[in-house]
């Protein structure tokens, strides 16, 4: 069916050099030529233009690009204007757009979605667009990048081809009894499953490495008041962000500032004291940084070496909690074994802190070329199911049933890339079996 054609800018908000605004639809050549008084030039080619509004006056000079369907990242006809990023530029550019009968302004998405919906992309690469324009490490960067070129889409088309086959010869088996149809296809099917059951569970167990880049690496800062947590926070940020105080008691509850350490995103979470206390809230504040110090990917303990019991007071099993212990205030306090020595005040061993955390943080993430790592929890949930399918089909008494289960496995797969078409099945059936001559 004829789609709307939707305009709307491609850069951020505020002031800037230039800003893009993108059409995209049926309608995209009126517009130029609306804007222009001239038709679209040859595609892919950047042409200095005057753009003018509805009354005939000139908003801006600047370049127009044209993309002609399906050669563009829509797969519709595509007009960009790059124009000068002042707000009353864009904002003048915008209403005359808007003017021009057939377009409206693009819903949140909608560009990537037709690009989905027209194949120039599947789900995961429009997933991964989105994680591309978040990231902000270089891991982020090259794990949304390696996505988005399609290394996810194809390690999951391969399964999906290869499960088409198994649904395929045994579609082949119940339809088509009197053909010939070759005798080891059960054992083709079987085979089939197994290997894919084995690759997708190694998928599975890879202790959310993706979800973890994409979201970040928790790190909690815990230890006994004073022991200087909330000045190791800012040191880390290079800037205030938890209040400093003498006072005993400060934080009260969980601060987390996001920072780029090695390349890695990582969450540090500055939590309350670890001691004894009759206040309510600093009971809770208590509680909260031991919970968040169990759950979090790096436990950090901060440990006060001019304390001269500087682990007293602490939980019994602290030991099984933390990850990297790191002994403050080296500056007034004598030198402890184990653990790296810093002074949060002074910024001396930070950098040697930060190289730890570094090194923790990849072999949390464990990247390494050729493993791509699941990134999200809608991927994961359909290859549960993919699995769970499969488990099923091995178990089936009949083979109706396997079909069956081998179909839904099926349709879990492509539901990650979008891609879910019974004519695959077809096509794969008469190409390998010469059903009816």
């Amino acid at each position: 069916m004829p789609q709307d054609t939707i305009f709307a800018p491609s850069t951020a908000p505020g002031r800037a050099g230039i800003a893009v605004i993108r059409v995209s639809g049926p309608d995209a050549k009126r517009a130029v030529m609306r804007l222009t008084g001239d038709a679209p030039p040859a595609p892919k080619q950047a042409v200095l233009k005057a753009f003018r509004d509805g009354r005939g006056e000139i908003v801006d000079r600047g370049l127009l690009l044209w993309f002609e369907a399906p050669a563009s990242f829509s797969g519709e006809d595509i007009a960009e204007f790059h124009v000068h990023g002042g707000r009353a530029i864009v904002d003048a550019m915008l209403a005359a757009l808007a003017a021009v009968e057939g377009l409206r302004p693009a819903e949140a998405g909608e560009f990537t979605r037709r690009a989905v919906e027209n194949g120039k992309l599947d789900l995961t690469q429009a997933e991964a667009l989105a994680d591309l324009i978040d990231a902000q490490t270089e891991a982020q960067r090259r794990q949304a990048f390696d996505q988005y070129e399609g290394a996810l889409a194809a390690l999951y088309e391969g399964w999906r081809e290869r499960l088409i086959r198994a649904v395929a010869l045994t579609e082949a088996v119940l339809d088509f009894p009197d053909e010939e149809v070759p005798e080891d296809v059960p054992n083709t099917v079987r085979e089939i499953v197994a290997s894919l059951l084995a690759e997708i569970r190694a998928h599975l167990d890879d202790h959310r490495r993706g979800e973890i880049l994409r979201d970040g690496i928790n790190l909690t800062v815990f230890g006994k008041p004073n022991s200087g947590k909330s000045s190791l926070l800012n040191a880390l940020a290079q800037r205030d962000v938890a209040i400093v105080s003498e006072i005993a008691g400060t934080t009260r509850d969980v601060i987390e500032v996001r920072l780029d350490l090695g390349g890695y995103p990582v969450i540090i979470s500055d939590t309350a004291g670890l001691r004894e206390s009759e206040d309510p809230i600093e009971q809770e504040g208590v509680r909260r940084a031991i919970e968040r110090a169990r759950s979090a990917d790096i436990a950090l303990l901060l440990v006060d070496a001019s304390d001269p019991e500087p682990i007293a007071g602490l939980p019994s099993d602290v030991g099984e909690i933390l990850d990297l212990v790191v002994w403050n205030k080296m500056d007034i306090g004598a030198p402890r074994l184990g653990g790296i020595p810093i002074s949060a005040k002074t910024g001396a061993g930070i950098p040697d802190l930060l190289a730890k955390i570094a090194e923790l943080s990849g072999k949390i993430l464990n990247l390494k070329e050729n493993n791509i790592p699941l990134t999200r929890a809608r991927h994961r949930a359909h290859l549960e199911d993919t699995v769970a399918a499969l488990e099923r089909s091995q178990k089936v008494p009949d083979r109706e049933l396997l079909g069956e289960d081998l179909r839904l496995a099926l349709r879990s797969l492509g539901r990650i890339t979008g891609r879910v078409d019974v004519e695959d099945i077809l096509d794969v059936v008469f190409r390998e079996f010469c059903i009816g001559k």
